[in-house]
């Protein structure tokens, strides 16, 4: 999926050999890069919404939680996300990510297995603030690893396929629920959620421990298993075709600090996490969802775990084809904006009926709309933001902590006094969906305006320019 957002104006003359060895080099990385942080991001995800899915079994009771102690325990993980993300960005430009991603992984696995030997609410806090901390190198990782090693015209399906095993993550995790409460609840003394964080940590381990085998490094790199994977001029071009592809490579690498500046300093970093900010506001209902199904009144606890897959299945759908559509047509704004307006009417429909068919059918719609734009948002802003490798290491980081921040107030939303219906909460994420789709029509507007200078500039100088893909 053209990622950038820029299409280039001018072809390279590039011969024949080159372009089947440029494409040999991708066959590659799709058969080992992609796989492996596909494979550790799902795991990722299914720890993380273990939360959600242990409140339908006797955690709360379990651990004494009372009022929105819930909430705070959802939230509290995003808040040692922010915390350490930007720095760990910042560090991943300096160090092997073959080993550093999935020591990570490795770490929040622990620190997710070990959620089921808390005791009470002190103890699940601090085990939710770890975890968050542990975990925030990863996504900004992967993503700053994917961009390192394809272009534009290629990154944005990977993307959307990385995001997929979230969602795929958020739909096996309630059917993995279902089964576990279902057949191990009280085996061992251990209740149903305990062993759920075990055997998720425990497989999500052992992924991170394989994985150092089959992650490249750098392009640029002599480490990992790049070294055996590509061949001397598969790792020269490799460099050069990412080169070629920027908005505007600078002639020396001015370092991390000019690379912050760079992000800090320019507007578009800001308006994209707002972007996103709102867009992860607006799906603040994924640690309720099999709250809100319960509600329904749809039938007994597995029965409403099993129904929470249907919804994020369809999304990843959803999230494919529009990311297919965003890139043979090299358009961004209208492959999120509409999206998002289908999860509007989703909202709508939840607060305006009480019909169980009609509420179920309108979780589609949020679900996939959200769900479906928000990888292409990722791929919007790394594109459009990557002058410098250090700028686009800190301006993806910087949007990704500033959506983050959406994670730390939404789950506030879901007030306990508001069960089930959780009218106020969807209200509140009907807005934040029609704030991100301001945005994005902002940003379209403001890109196609920059454009038309570029375009301007090229025809008084004769130099090819690469415009913004908008």
């Amino acid at each position: 999926m053209a990622e950038a957002e820029q299409t280039e104006k001018t072809e390279l003359v590039i011969d024949e050999d080159t372009r089947r060895m440029e494409k040999r080099i991708v066959r590659k990385l799709d058969m080992t890069l992609m796989p492996v942080v596909w494979v550790l991001y799902f795991f990722n995800y299914m720890d993380r919404n273990n939360i959600a899915q242990a409140k339908l079994d006797s955690f709360e009771k379990d651990l004494g939680l009372r009022g929105n102690q819930f909430n705070v325990a959802v939230s509290i993980l995003n808040v040692g996300y922010v915390l350490m993300q930007l720095p760990s960005n910042m560090l991943l430009t300096k160090v092997r990510p073959s080993i550093y991603i999935p020591a990570c992984a490795m770490l929040w696995s622990c620190v997710s297995a070990s959620t089921a030997a808390a005791g009470n609410y002190g103890q699940l806090i601090a085990i939710r603030f770890l975890l968050g901390v542990v975990e925030a190198p990863f996504f900004p990782g992967a993503y700053y690893i994917l961009s390192a090693w394809y272009t534009r015209k290629e990154l944005a399906l990977r993307i959307a396929a990385l995001y997929s095993a979230l969602i795929l993550a958020t739909a096996f995790s309630g059917l993995v629920a279902a089964g576990v409460f279902a057949g191990l609840d009280g085996a061992r003394g251990l209740a149903g959620w305990q062993w759920l964080y075990i055997i998720e940590g425990s497989a999500s381990f052992l992924a991170a421990a394989i994985s150092m085998a089959f992650l490249p490094d750098f392009p640029e790199s002599h480490t990992g298993c790049g070294k055996w994977l590509f061949s001397a001029e598969e790792k020269k071009l490799s460099v050069d075709r990412i080169i070629r592809d920027r908005v505007s490579a600078p002639s020396e690498d001015e370092g991390l600090i000019h690379g912050l500046k760079l992000a800090v300093t320019d507007y578009r970093t800001w308006v994209f996490s707002l972007m996103l900010c709102s867009n992860h506001s607006a799906y603040s209902f994924n640690n309720f969802f099999p709250s809100m199904l319960k509600g329904f009144n749809l039938g007994s606890k597995t029965i409403t775990l099993v129904l929470t897959a249907p919804p994020y299945l369809v999304a990843t759908v959803i999230a494919l084809g529009i990311a297919l559509s965003s890139d043979r047509r090299k358009e961004r704004g209208f492959h999120i904006a509409i999206p998002i307006v289908f999860a509007i009417i989703g909202f709508i429909i939840t607060v305006s009926t009480l019909d169980k068919a009609g509420r179920y059918f309108a979780s589609f719609l949020y679900v996939g709309g959200l769900f479906g734009s928000n990888s292409i948002i990722y791929a919007w802003a790394s594109s459009s933001l990557n002058q410098t490798p250090a700028k686009r290491a800190c301006a993806t980081a910087i949007v990704n902590i500033m959506s983050q921040i959406g994670n730390i107030y939404a789950p506030y939303f879901f007030r306990p006094q508001d069960a089930p219906r959780y009218i106020l909460a969807v209200i509140l994420m009907t807005i934040f969906s029609g704030l991100s789709v301001l945005t994005v029509l902002f940003m379209k507007f403001d890109l196609k305006r920059e454009n038309k200078k570029l375009l301007a500039q090229e025809e008084q100088t004769g130099v090819p320019v690469t415009t913004y893909t908008t």
